[in-house]
């Protein structure tokens, strides 16, 4: 039996046989210790890049996935992290949750879902529930419990690490932020360019930071442009496509309606562009429309939506890895800006055009 070969091992291809491959077998591929297989593996620093690079191709070429269990015993961690979510707009945590979702799949991460309730008045005690019993090593918030003071004063207490996705101001420590403000701003400059004067605007979720920034960016933006502050043109939204289609109704109601309307995010601009249609009236000929986000709907309803471009899914990657890097060093993780475009598509046209 001397010529066979153990569990783990190569073939004459240089690629491992069935059955699970152990560190061991990477340590010995790459000629390093297992200790310095576990520091690359963790992405611990004291470990060359040369030597980085050798432990990476090892556990490439065998294929090697390390045991969960085994890796928490190692770094006394769970390896494991929580979306935690109250958001009508299922493209917007889409894009979100696979940027977390990247980020954790390269740093050899899990990632669980939290679904709550904003509004619950045990928010707090169901978040730390969440994190004791699953041992969660940090968290990842989006908007509006992002914002929410006496959750983030308990998670500090808790001595459990967050990223924040669209934090206020007061609020920023670890994780995203795109200039809102001057994006709206930018896209009223656009809509005053095309001739259009009565400019309705569609407020999003009052819990949301990001709508008190869209709404101050839309009121400068106007400012900018010559153009009066109508209180008539500004109605509620709540983030959906239907409360899209209310508000939108709500404004072609108006003695003088709008010939544009700017909606606080894509799906309620969808809801706009709707409610035009129903109407009997033509988006961009008889109302233009634009929105926010550029989430997957702003490219599949017709006409292709006008709209501000921040990348979601970045943003959750970008999130989660700077959580992760506080994870692994506290106050290693910090505040991300990223960038923003218009997206400039067939909702939005000359007035009377």
């Amino acid at each position: 039996m001397g010529n066979s070969k153990r569990e783990g091992s190569e073939d004459g291809g240089g690629r491992a046989k069935a059955g699970r491959v152990r560190i061991e077998d990477v340590a010995e591929r790459a000629g390093v210790s297992m200790k310095t297989v576990s520091r690359v593996l963790n992405n611990e620093p004291n470990v060359s890049e040369r030597t980085r690079q050798r432990v990476e191709a090892a556990v490439e070429t065998l294929r090697y996935r390390p045991l969960p269990s085994a890796r928490v015993l190692a770094g006394r961690r769970s390896y494991l992290v929580a979306l935690l979510f109250d958001n009508p707009s299922a493209n917007y945590l889409m894009e979100i949750e696979m940027g977390v979702l990247d980020a954790c799949q390269a740093q050899h991460y899990n990632l669980m879902l939290a679904p709550l309730s904003y509004a619950a008045e045990d928010l707090v005690e169901k978040v730390e529930a969440l994190v004791l019993q699953s041992q969660l090593d940090g968290v990842v918030l989006t908007p509006p419990i992002t914002d929410d003071v006496a959750l983030l004063r308990r998670l500090e207490e808790l001595g459990i690490p967050y990223a924040s996705i669209s934090a206020k101001e007061q609020n920023r420590h670890v994780g995203v932020v795109v200039d809102e403000y001057g994006a709206v701003c930018e896209m009223m400059a656009h809509l005053a360019s095309l001739g259009h004067q009565r400019i309705a605007h569609i407020k999003g979720h009052a819990a949301h930071g990001a709508s008190g920034w869209r709404l101050a960016g839309y009121r400068e933006g106007l400012r900018r442009a010559g153009l009066r502050y109508d209180p008539a043109l500004v109605v509620e939204g709540e983030f959906s496509y239907e409360s899209g289609v209310v508000a939108t109704h709500r404004l072609l109601d108006l003695e003088r309606p709008p010939t544009a309307i700017f909606a606080a995010n894509d799906d309620m601009a969808a809801g706009a562009i709707c409610a035009i249609g129903e109407r009997g009236l033509s988006v961009p000929r008889d109302v233009s429309v634009c929105g926010f986000d550029d989430t997957p709907i702003a490219r599949q309803i017709h006409p292709a939506l006008t709209t501000i471009r921040q990348s979601t899914r970045d943003m959750g990657r970008l999130a989660a890895v700077e959580l992760l890097k506080d994870i692994r060093e506290l106050g290693a993780g910090g505040i991300v800006d990223v960038p923003y475009t218009l997206q400039l598509r067939r909702s939005t046209g000359p007035l009377g055009g």
